[in-house]
């Protein structure tokens, strides 16, 4: 009995050990941080726009909010009025509209089909949707683009 009594008593103390180091003393593993952070909206409707060489684009929006931000307010007591078809729950949303239709009017069909003439667009959009909207926006995205 006292052969066994001493294999069981280290077997069981390591164990026991063995437990509180993982669960108390050692650091937990790193979470993997996201690649994209916040809240990503697609603007519904896309825009059909002339551009400055005579040409127009049709192209799909989208915004990555910042942490926290929502595209719809907490709803109250209240019932929200529904956005106009085609529109989303942004309540800045005709602003934005007006802010994209505005930047992107002014750019050439070669500005929308290079990557730097993109990057530049979006550049732009971003300013001025920081300048002059309430909307927490750290990324704009153009989803789709069709120049014609």
């Amino acid at each position: 009995m006292k052969g066994k009594l001493k294999i069981v008593v280290p077997v069981v103390l390591l164990i026991v050990l063995g437990g509180a180091y993982k669960f108390v003393l050692a650091k937990p593993a790193p979470t993997e941080k996201p690649k994209v952070e916040g809240e990503v909206y697609v603007l519904p409707k896309d825009f059909l726009v002339n551009l400055s060489d005579g040409k127009f684009a049709k192209l799909g929006v989208g915004l990555v909010f910042d942490e926290g931000f929502k595209a719809a307010p907490a709803g109250g007591g209240e019932a929200a009025a529904a956005p106009p078809e085609g529109y989303g729950e942004l309540t800045q949303e005709p602003v934005v509209r007006d802010i994209i239709t505005d930047v992107v009017t002014d750019e050439s069909a070669g500005d929308l089909t290079s990557r730097k003439g993109r990057e530049e667009i979006k550049t732009k959009i971003l300013k001025r949707l920081k300048a002059q909207t309430d909307v927490k926006v750290h990324e704009v995205l153009l989803t789709d683009v069709a120049v014609q």
